[in-house]
């Protein structure tokens, strides 16, 4: 992987961006989509889609991850400083407990933090075998009481994001980070739109990402009826199957095996034909791919299929393991081969091709 392309990670998945609050996500697609774009657009919460046109006579295309990441909002401060919190998106509370965190002030300030409990030297035997419940915790600012932290600028409402460094792992592809729930179809988005502006394409491109993705597919619903296109994909993240304890009925999907490309999910069923499409020109091209199923969740898809008058729609994921968590894993050559694959579509998505998905 190139020096820029790996920056490229680094930026998106550094960057804060909880669900209501992406906009220091959305400056860093901005800054890698201006290039390429006729225009920048926006939905009226904040998703934000790049437009450029091949063909000004082809079909709309319109392809996009989503800004934000699991995380949490402050809700209140307790008299001696500390923070209590309200979960954003899924998370299970034995992956919180003593993970740090960072509180983003409306000022812009940063404070560092710990998610605390109660020690296991007071906790009986029993009570140590339960889950901790998650409206127990709270977050340790190193703070003295309720005045220290309004002094520092902390109110309810503010931003409280995963803290971790992007590592390569021991000089593997193997690459770890918060946030590539989305960071990293986000990515696949601005570079099938950096591969496509070098290439040439047939069709009028809209590469986005969306907001609250993680709190119910709220941003996918207004930014497709923005962009009203001919068809959709969202470009997200799935489980993978490859890690002790999971069982194939779980997950099946293995790191460096390639996309999944999504044949169920909780939100949707993936249209036929543009499905069958997507699985001929990557069999053609000799990318790898695997199928997956989400029984428990959904994607972006869910909600730009049901657009308007509905529109032909389809979810490629990248696996990642230790989703919802302050620490998850990607491959290199599956986010690679992802852009390669939907890169590899859009360019045959032209104006006969589309009318025949689109027939019925």
């Amino acid at each position: 992987m190139e020096k820029n392309e790996e920056q490229l990670l680094i930026d998106l998945t550094d960057a804060k961006g909880v669900p209501g609050n992406e906009g220091e996500v959305r400056e860093v697609f901005k800054k890698y989509a201006a290039p390429f774009a006729d225009k920048i657009m926006y939905d009226g919460l904040g998703s934000i889609i790049a437009k450029r046109v091949g063909d000004k006579e082809g079909p709309k295309i319109y392809f996009s991850g989503h800004l934000d990441e699991v995380g949490f909002m402050v809700t209140q401060i307790t008299e001696k400083g500390f923070i209590k919190f309200q979960t954003l998106g899924g998370w299970w509370g034995q992956v919180m407990l003593a993970q740090q965190v960072q509180i983003k002030t409306g000022k812009g300030d940063i404070y560092h933090g710990v998610i605390g409990s109660k020690p296991p030297h007071v906790l009986t035997a029993e009570a140590r075998k339960q889950p901790y419940d998650v409206a127990d915790m709270f977050i340790d600012i190193g703070a003295s009481s309720d005045q220290q932290v309004a002094e520092w600028g902390i109110k309810p409402g503010d931003m409280i994001t995963p803290y971790i460094e992007y590592r390569r792992m021991n000089d593997t592809k193997f690459m770890l980070a918060k946030a590539w729930d989305n960071r990293i179809g986000t990515a696949v988005s601005l570079r099938v739109l950096e591969n496509l502006a070098a290439e040439g394409h047939p069709n009028i491109l809209f590469a986005g990402s969306d907001v609250q993705e993680e709190v119910g597919l709220r941003g996918a619903q207004t930014s497709t009826h923005l962009v009203d296109p001919d068809i959709a994909f969202a470009l997200d993240t799935g489980t993978a199957g490859d890690t002790p304890g999971m069982t194939p009925k779980e997950a099946d999907s293995e790191l460096g095996k390639g996309p999944q490309i999504l044949i169920f999910d909780a939100s949707m069923i993936p249209h036929k034909k543009l499905r069958d499409f997507v699985i001929q020109v990557a069999e053609e091209n000799n990318i790898p791919f695997q199928y997956t199923v989400i029984t428990g969740g959904g994607t972006d898809a869910g909600r730009m299929h049901l657009t308007r008058n509905g529109v032909p729609s389809l979810a490629i994921t990248v696996p990642v393991r230790y989703l919802h968590s302050h620490t998850s894993m990607i491959h290199e050559d599956d986010y690679l081969n992802t852009v390669k694959l939907v890169t590899e579509v859009v360019k045959r998505l032209d104006k006969e091709t589309v009318d025949k998905l689109r027939s019925y």
